[in-house]
């Protein structure tokens, strides 16, 4: 389990503060004991050890990191290998390929997945749902809303958690490569801390053996 009581040497967690639900990861990580600060700027950037990207609109997201002057050092940092939980809009980002995104819409390449956008319908077909979650003991509640989903897995990834759509056929949701982890769904709507908790502890892991 996660032991991250505000010592001196505890990692520091930035949440992309442009577009999302940013409060709501914060009192996740609180909930952990961890206090995360907000990620608006490159200085913001430079001062985290891991990055959070919430869920909110993947394509006005992608343009505010373009505005914003954030889209290439994120990339630089991820390429060198900063650890990374994309959340719904934030899996979008993260993925290596993005199915029915707009023309210019940024793909960050952290993860090997191609994602499709809006994979269970539109907002009226939202839900939400009890997931088997590989690494826990007891289901985790997911809250789907206007979800993606994973079309395609690369080498090296894990599924986690998938789900069944309309259509009958079962999606993965929750995958995990390294010190990157992504959700369909939006675990900081759950009351739910335990997906924090691990990406906590995969990013730890990381980042013990990166530095010094």
């Amino acid at each position: 389990m996660w032991e991250g009581s505000r010592q001196v040497n505890e990692p520091r967690v930035g949440i992309l503060a442009l577009q999302g639900a940013v409060d709501e990861h914060v009192e996740a990580f609180r909930s952990l004991g961890v206090e995360a600060r907000p990620v608006r700027t490159t200085s913001d950037l430079d001062a985290v050890e891991m990055l959070v990207l919430p869920g909110g609109e993947s394509t006005t997201m992608s343009l505010l990191l373009e505005s914003s002057g954030l889209i290439e050092p994120v990339r630089e940092r991820l390429d060198d290998g900063m650890p990374a939980f994309g959340t719904c809009a934030g899996m979008i980002l993260l993925a290596d390929e993005i199915l029915d995104g707009r023309p210019d819409q940024h793909q960050l390449g952290a993860i090997d997945i191609t994602v499709r956008r809006n994979a269970f319908g539109r907002q009226i077909q939202s839900f939400e749902t009890d997931l088997d979650v590989d690494g826990l003991e007891r289901p985790f509640h997911a809250v789907f809303i206007r979800a993606p989903a994973v079309e395609r897995v690369g080498e090296g990834v894990e599924v986690l958690a998938t789900v069944e759509g309309a259509d009958g056929v079962r999606r993965a949701v929750l995958c995990r490569r390294g010190p990157i982890l992504v959700a369909a769904f939006h675990p900081e709507l759950s009351g739910d801390a335990r997906l924090h908790e691990l990406f906590l502890e995969s990013a730890s892991d990381e980042l013990s053996t990166t530095k010094p």
